[in-house]
Parts: C-alpha cells; sequence; structure tokens
C-alpha cells in the first residue's frame, strides 16, 4: 500500500483520510535523528505503512547524514531484521562496554 509520505520538522506522515494518518514522530539533536514514536490506526496496520515511513526515515538520514537512534520498539524491531540499514544506526556507549550498534 504505496501512499504519499510527507515530511514535516517533526514527523514523517502519510495521510488516510483527512482525519487520520499513520506517522513516525523523530527529534534531531547532535547530528542524530532520534525515531521516538511509530503509529499506525488499527484498521490499517498489517499493510506495510510503518516500514514505508521507515524507510522514508532512513533515506532522510542518509541524505542529511544523520546517524539513526531508534527509541520506540518498533523502529528497534525493524533494524534487527533489516541488517543491511544498520550502517546508518548511531553508536551508543553503555557503562559496560565502549560502544555498540544499537
Amino acid at each position: 500500500m504505496s501512499k504519499e509520505i510527507t515530511r514535516t520538522a517533526d514527523k514523517f506522515l502519510i495521510n488516510l483520510t483527512p482525519s487520520e494518518h499513520a506517522y513516525i514522530e523523530y527529534h534531531l539533536e547532535g547530528g542524530k535523528m532520534y525515531i521516538d514514536s511509530t503509529f499506525t490506526p488499527e484498521e490499517y496496520r498489517g499493510r506495510g505503512l510503518a516500514a514505508e515511513l521507515t524507510e522514508a526515515a532512513i533515506g532522510y538520514a542518509r541524505e542529511k547524514k544523520f546517524k539513526i537512534v531508534p527509541n520506540c520498539s518498533y523502529a528497534k524491531d525493524y533494524f534487527e531484521k533489516h541488517p543491511g540499514h544498520r550502517d546508518v544506526l548511531a553508536s551508543i556507549k553503555s557503562k559496560n562496554q565502549s560502544s555498540k550498534d544499537l
């Protein structure tokens, strides 16, 4: 179900009806794109809309040379299932390790 994706200062949106949208919320900070939440209305789930939005966010991050920090569970899961996109993930430092990819 490929639909037009619109980018705003803090969202990637797919307009489903005049009052319903699927979206990814994000914020930019220090050369990183933090994907904060992903939402698809229940009646539109299972159609690949969240994946299309995630691909749009990845494309934008690559174009602008941002690294992605997936904060929401959907984005984290997406990167787990699509290892070919891990190059765009930000490295994080934990207390027990020097750095690792998400």
